[in-house]
């Protein structure tokens, strides 16, 4: 094991999860085997326990590790393995493809996902090319599929589940709301923002019942972007919940989410997919939405 406990950077709880993960892919750790404890981790990263915890946590959900708690240490997961071949992170996947997508005169993105957080985030080069003049498209037309929070969502949740100790039920929910507030006024702000430079740029925001099991990204009707919700237990602040203490909550990843990409220009099959994508979208937000949240 690799001794990162000097007095360079600290290391991030990605970072150990990488290379984590990279010793599952070469077989240094084997399907069964159980890793070394919190604290063994913790000193040879040179970290406190939290961010182990975080990092072990990132890879169950990933499928490469079961049995993360605070009690015994984790197994490798029987058959784990890294995303599949053309699968990449929300993170390095949807930034450029939105800035391509971009270029377009005229710019339909098409979401359904369980937050906007994704989508905030990787709106940003796709924006700072519209300002500096590198793109100026005539219109952005941008509709957001998201769950309705008049209801308890599947993730994020309990990790007993709802109904188990009432503070922690109002507290989630209370999270998730304000998450969802702050992303919604993020977007609705990049639009009018666009509208002022001479953009005709717009966004409508509707809700359905239910908790999505996967993100899908349609950009242009040409392509589309697929990513599938791993739920597992992980450990998250709730900022009213005894002081804004971490609790492990029933979750999934979602900047990190692995992704597929179909495209229309790679032949029959995939175009039919994305075709397929695009009116599955199209009936959803004509006739299954609530416009409230």
């Amino acid at each position: 094991m690799n001794d990162k406990s000097g007095t360079g950077p600290r290391v991030t709880s990605e970072e150990i999860a990488d290379e984590l993960r990279e010793r599952i892919r070469t077989g240094a750790l084997k399907a069964g085997v159980r890793l070394p404890t919190q604290a063994a981790l913790a000193k040879e990263f040179g970290v406190e326990r939290g961010a182990v915890r975080q990092a072990l946590h990132r890879l169950q959900s990933d499928g490469l590790l079961t049995n993360v708690s605070r009690g015994s240490p984790p197994q490798v997961a029987p058959g784990s393995e890294t995303p599949a071949p053309g699968a990449r992170s929300a993170r390095s996947i949807l930034v450029p493809r939105l800035q391509a997508a971009f270029e377009e005169e005229h710019v339909q993105v098409d979401v359904a996902c369980l937050t906007a957080e994704t989508l905030m985030l990787a709106l940003g080069e796709a924006l700072r090319v519209v300002y500096d003049g590198s793109n100026r498209p005539a219109s952005i037309r941008l509709r957001l599929l998201l769950p309705s929070l008049e209801q308890d969502l599947d993730y994020p949740s309990p990790a007993d589940g709802w109904g188990q100790d009432a503070k922690l039920d109002d507290a989630v929910r209370a999270r998730t709301r304000a998450q969802r507030t702050a992303q919604s006024t993020v977007l609705r702000n990049s639009m009018a923002g666009l509208r002022r430079f001479g953009v005709d740029a717009r966004i409508d925001i509707r809700y359905t019942v239910g908790t999505p099991s996967r993100k899908a990204y349609l950009l242009n009707r040409r392509e589309v972007l697929i990513g599938h919700y791993i739920p597992a237990l992980m450990e998250r602040e709730v900022e009213e919940f005894e002081g804004g203490r971490s609790v492990v909550l029933c979750d999934v990843e979602g900047f990190d989410t692995p992704m597929f990409v179909f495209d229309r220009a790679n032949g029959a099959v995939e175009a039919a997919f994305v075709q397929g994508e695009q009116k599955m979208f199209d009936g959803l937000w004509e006739h299954v939405p609530k416009r409230r949240a």
